[in-house]
């Protein structure tokens, strides 16, 4: 993985993050001014989930919109939150007690913007824009990539799986990165118009990305809008794409991707 680093390095302006455990005072007073809180995460961090339940806590947002489950899935949790940790491992997520301190340290409505396994299947082979659940439009989801911007997402995604899968292979995991950002960009703002500001995206540092991520998404769907974005780090790797605030933990112990590819 230090491969993709290294590419980032020569295609992103280095940007100095003060790196600090916890949000400060200040950061905290800043990010109650925005209409959006996007929060980054590694998944299984439980560090970068305690960051996100102080933040959580500390704003009170109106809604809380999660990358983790789908709108039933939601109603199944919000009925028996403290039941609930089953379906969520068979979900696919790391340990639910790492999360659930977030779920609970306001009375945010919750809404789920998870992308099913079959509509990603569907969007890697016809596009995005042919299953998008919306105005394509609204997105940019009607028009082609940037070719730099293409360009750059293939080789990330190329390091990311190892360099195991071919270039021209890759195109279609694009539009369902595409199609994740744009499907939580619409629930912030359904959010957003049924419940009133702030509304808090918990989701990875991939999606919460301010270059091309959902504060880019917002943004095009809403210029007037003040949405803020939120990386977390490990050891000083700041996570690429350029965020408001990143805050830094220890790493977690885990294997080599890239193992499952040898």
């Amino acid at each position: 993985m230090r491969l993709v680093a290294a590419l980032v390095t020569l295609v992103i302006p280095s940007i100095a993050y003060a790196l600090e455990r916890d949000p400060s005072a200040d950061d905290l007073a800043g990010l109650a001014t925005a209409d959006v809180v996007v929060i980054g995460e590694t998944h299984d961090n439980p560090a970068h989930h305690a960051v996100q339940a102080q933040i959580v806590a500390a704003l009170q947002p109106k809604a809380l919109v999660l990358e983790m489950l789908t709108p039933d899935q939601v109603a199944d949790m919000t009925r028996d939150m403290a039941g609930f940790g089953s379906a969520w491992e068979k979900a696919g997520w790391p340990d639910f007690e790492m999360y659930l301190p977030i779920f609970t340290a306001s009375d945010a409505a919750i809404y789920g913007a998870a992308v099913s396994r079959e509509v990603a299947r569907a969007s890697y082979t016809d596009g995005v824009a042919a299953h998008f659940d919306g105005d394509p439009a609204l997105f940019g989801l009607d028009q082609p990539l940037p070719g730099d911007q293409h360009d750059q997402r293939i080789e990330l995604q190329f390091f990311a799986h190892c360099e195991a899968m071919p270039r021209v292979a890759l195109g279609g995991m694009i539009e369902v990165q595409r199609l994740r950002d744009a499907t939580l960009a619409k629930a912030a703002l359904d959010a957003l118009d049924s419940t009133g500001k702030p509304v808090v995206i918990i989701t990875g540092n991939g999606h919460a990305r301010k270059d091309w991520g959902v504060p880019a998404m917002l943004r095009q769907a809403r210029p007037t809008l003040v949405v803020k974005s939120i990386g977390q780090a490990e050891d000083g790797q700041v996570p690429e794409g350029g965020f408001d605030l990143v805050y830094d933990a220890p790493v977690v112990d885990r294997p080599d991707p890239c193992d499952t590819f040898k």
